[in-house]
């Protein structure tokens, strides 16, 4: 094995509960410093290896994820060097990464890109998000101080290019779950399932998460739940966006930090770190998908699965010879999506989490995926020579990074996704029009969070086949009751353009009276 062959050495997580006896109101730069320290223990070498650190790369937490965005207690200016204070770190190199939830395992494969290359030896990735924390404490009308100024150079990467255009935040669909609602609902009219059978196949994928969830010491939530009870709407399991009750979203109320340690084999074996502790990456990818309006299936993220199929080719593994799974899940689509696309059976016994995923787990923000790593990491160095692949989403199933790790010894070949990303990027779109006239409703999602429900339609017009986005007008709720009240999917709608330019559903017909 060349002395360049990149490999994860060390991983930590650490967690917080407000519910617990030691709570402690730590701050995201603490629980990161404190999972980073678990991840330097983790690798049981021997001296300072804090001192040997080159990079440390870490992920933007929520609060700052936007250029108004304002932490309410207060955040580190250089995070990444709040965090290498706490371990008496001073790396050559400090980097924020951007907004997407696909940002731990691109760094895990960016770097792994520059240790084979020999470009650096010792690279800590780590983050953390506080966010049960800051909701819990301005309830009780308390906060906290969590400024903290840090000297040293930072490379802040920004916040990330755009993600959606405007036409469906410009028709209610601004946020993540109404329009993952919309691909969910569009998968459903695809199967052509009614409301009451989809939701039970959203509670039979999710079920077996809870149970992965209850077994984890750093879960958020460890109640079991049956399919049955997540698919009922009830008053503590209230509809969101239409289709999801609330226990079948991302939880981000989470306290948690993880962090990763990698190192060149040549590096690890100089500090002792033992053999059975090292995890070798076998395959990676990364891959970009068009904006949501862009895309020509809504019911289908085909970029996604390009990305896992990429990733095996690169470790010259077929996907039978996968053990264990961990598909980002912050919504059912974000799994289904993946299964449907490799044709994994429903009943596959191969874990597809195993952290417990982020409506059990906690959504971490853009840092799940790195808790996913480090859970991985555990399983396989107690199943050693088995394959585990973690697959990290971003956006609006909008980035996708693949990584395929075990711990059987694997060449490094190095590997890049511009081809992949070239054949995603040459995908034609779908024409887009004003939405006037007549149309049909190819999917949909109604908003519960405002006073009165507000629905949100994507759709062809019946003249021309141009696609549409249209939205109910939310000073006349009426019409998004009646939309409630029957399926939308297939209806006939009239649409008109108002003064602010947005399409207003003005009729509505369900399909079996259009």
């Amino acid at each position: 094995m060349d002395d360049n062959t990149p490999v994860i050495i060390g991983v930590g997580e650490a967690s917080e509960r407000i519910d617990a006896g030691d709570y402690a109101a730590l701050s995201p730069a603490d629980l990161a410093g404190r999972a980073a320290a678990a991840a330097l223990a983790d690798t049981g070498g021997s001296g300072d290896l804090a001192s040997h650190v080159r990079v440390i790369a870490a992920i933007r937490q929520f609060e700052v994820s936007g250029p108004r965005a304002v932490a309410p207690f207060g955040r580190a200016d250089n995070f990444p060097r709040a965090v290498g204070r706490r371990l008496g770190a001073d790396p050559g190199r400090a980097i924020l990464e951007p907004v997407g939830g696909q940002g731990p395992q691109h760094l895990v494969n960016e770097f792994a890109q520059a240790i084979g290359a020999g470009e650096t030896d010792m690279v800590l990735l780590c983050g953390s998000e506080a966010i049960s924390t800051v909701r819990h404490l301005t309830a009780r009308g308390e906060s906290r101080e969590w400024s903290e100024s840090v000297d040293g150079e930072l490379e802040d990467r920004g916040y990330g290019e755009a993600l959606m255009s405007a036409d469906l935040p410009r028709h209610g669909a601004r946020t993540p779950i109404s329009v993952y609602a919309l691909f969910e609902n569009a998968r459903r009219a695809r199967l052509g399932m009614n409301r009451a059978d989809y939701a039970l196949e959203m509670g039979r994928l999710f079920a077996p998460f809870t149970q992965v969830a209850a077994g984890n010491p750093h879960a958020m939530s460890r109640d079991i739940h049956s399919a049955e009870a997540l698919a009922t709407v009830t008053g503590s399991n209230r509809l969101t966006s239409d289709p999801y009750p609330r226990r079948m979203v991302a939880r981000d109320q989470a306290n948690q930090g993880a962090a990763v340690l990698m190192a060149s084999l040549g590096k690890a074996r100089a500090l002792g770190v033992p053999e059975d502790r090292l995890v070798y990456l076998h395959g990676g990818a990364d891959a970009r998908e068009r904006t949501p309006i862009e895309r020509e299936d809504l019911s289908a993220g085909p970029a996604s699965v390009l990305a896992i199929r990429r990733a095996l080719d690169v470790a010259e593994l077929g996907l039978d010879e996968i053990d264990a799974f961990d598909f980002y899940s912050c919504f059912p689509i974000a799994v289904f999506n993946v299964r449907d696309g490799l044709c994994m059976r429903a009943d596959d016994p191969r874990p597809l989490t195993v952290t417990g995923g982020l409506p059990y787990f906690g959504g971490a923000g853009n840092n799940y995926s790195m808790h996913a790593i480090a859970a991985m990491v555990r399983r396989l160095r107690r199943a050693p020579g088995e394959v585990g692949l973690v697959a990290a989403n971003g956006g609006f199933l909008s980035k996708y990074s693949v990584g395929i790790y075990s711990t059987r010894p694997a060449p490094w070949r190095g590997f890049d996704s511009k081809a992949l990303q070239a054949e995603i990027d040459a995908w034609t779109a779908p024409p887009l029009a004003p939405g006037e006239g007549e149309g049909v409703v190819k999917t949909y999602t109604v908003d519960y969070s405002g006073p009165a429900p507000v629905a949100t339609v994507i759709g062809r017009l019946c003249e021309g086949g141009a696609r549409f986005v249209a939205m109910t007008d939310p000073a006349d709720p009426g019409l998004a009751q009646r939309m409630i009240d029957a399926d939308p999917l297939c209806a006939k709608v009239t649409l008109s353009c108002n003064a602010d330019g947005r399409s207003i559903i003005t009729a509505f017909s369900p399909a079996e009276s259009a």
